[in-house]
């Protein structure tokens, strides 16, 4: 009788794993990540830059109050997408870090804060271009290489699930802020932040990746430092620069869909962050905000990197309170909601 208890509480024991385990497997081996200050997570602290965030108050909702360099108070959309494929709770840099073989197995993040798709966008303030973040990238494949093998790398790389995340600094500071690139009219320089997508996430397949999701501009016209730059004295959204942005999000969805059907086995999900991003703007309350044309960090109306620090910028009581963090990122909460939102509606590459 002793010996069948312990049997059935044994096979018990053996199914509860199996079913644990079937509920954790990971849906994807890794996810890499490129792009902006968006899905960066530390890359920027080990170039130079003065586009930076490792200092307080960032992170401060972080776990351990760490400034990681994330330009948020907390976690960032590259973060929450891991923790949905199963596969970690935090991508981490692929720079300045301390790397494990797991580490580096399950995806790291190559992206820097002030980048775009245009690469004078990151020259202008030091960071890394989307080229920089392919080197890189092919940096990254060779280490996995050495530790599983070839034919385990190429599993891996192919498998993978890949974030894009790019393209706002292009037209709020590029384009709109400075004069460097009014060569062009608005019509071609989108055309020209298209062609460079389009060429980027070419070399990105050819380098083996196949499972690319790529996220849409944002209503740029509405982030807190576009209304105080171009929103005049009541800072209202600014409607040419979202008109921009939708203008810029037609035409990239046109090109992804041409990408489909030419790159053999490539599956592209272009993924509208546009859309919910305004409505928590604009309904606020709707979604438990009572603030979202400010920023918690220091006034809210111009503070972003460098000026939101510990001295001179202390942040909002409840942060919880606001859609974004400082004057161009959103808060972790308002992440989780439009991560949630965006992966409901389209699914992404998982």
């Amino acid at each position: 009788m002793k010996a069948s208890i312990i049997t059935i509480l044994s096979l018990t024991l053996t199914f509860s794993l199996q079913i644990h385990q079937i509920k954790s497997k990971p849906l994807a081996p890794a996810v890499l990540v490129f792009g902006d200050s968006i899905v960066d997570p530390g890359n920027n602290n080990a170039i130079i830059t003065t586009v930076k965030s490792n200092f307080a108050p960032y992170g401060q909702n972080f776990p351990k109050h760490l400034a990681t360099g994330r330009f948020s108070n907390g976690r960032v959309p590259s973060d929450m997408l891991a923790s949905r494929l199963k596969i970690k709770e935090y991508v981490p840099a692929y720079l300045g870090t301390n790397l494990s073989d797991y580490d580096l197995l399950t995806g790291v993040s190559f992206a820097s804060g002030g980048c775009g798709f245009d690469p004078l966008t990151a020259e202008l303030v030091q960071a890394l271009t989307m080229d920089d973040q392919l080197k890189l990238f092919k940096e990254y494949k060779k280490k996995i290489t050495k530790i599983v093998g070839d034919k385990k790398a190429s599993e891996i790389i192919a498998k993978s699930v890949y974030l894009v995340v790019t393209g706002t600094d292009d037209l709020a500071n590029t384009y709109f802020t400075t004069p460097f690139r009014r060569n062009y009219d608005l019509e071609s320089y989108i055309k020209f932040i298209v062609q460079q997508a389009s060429k980027f996430l070419q070399d990105l397949y050819k380098m083996g990746a196949r499972r690319m999701n790529v996220a849409s501009v944002p209503p740029i016209g509405c982030v807190p430092s576009q209304r105080t730059n171009a929103g005049g004295l009541e800072r209202k959204c600014v409607i040419s620069y979202n008109q921009a942005a939708i203008v810029c999000n037609s035409e990239l969805q046109v090109e992804m869909k041409r990408l489909n059907e030419t790159l053999p086995g490539s599956s592209i999900v272009f993924f509208d962050m546009y859309t919910p991003l305004l409505d928590i703007i604009l309904h606020p309350s709707n979604y438990g905000f009572e603030v979202s044309n400010r920023g918690c960090c220091g006034t809210g109306i111009y503070e972003v990197t460098l000026t939101c620090n510990k001295y001179t910028a202390e942040p909002c009581k409840n942060v919880s309170n606001y859609v974004f963090w400082d004057t161009y990122h959103p808060t972790e909460r308002a992440y989780e909601i439009l991560m949630t939102k965006v992966i409901q509606k389209s699914g992404l590459n998982a």
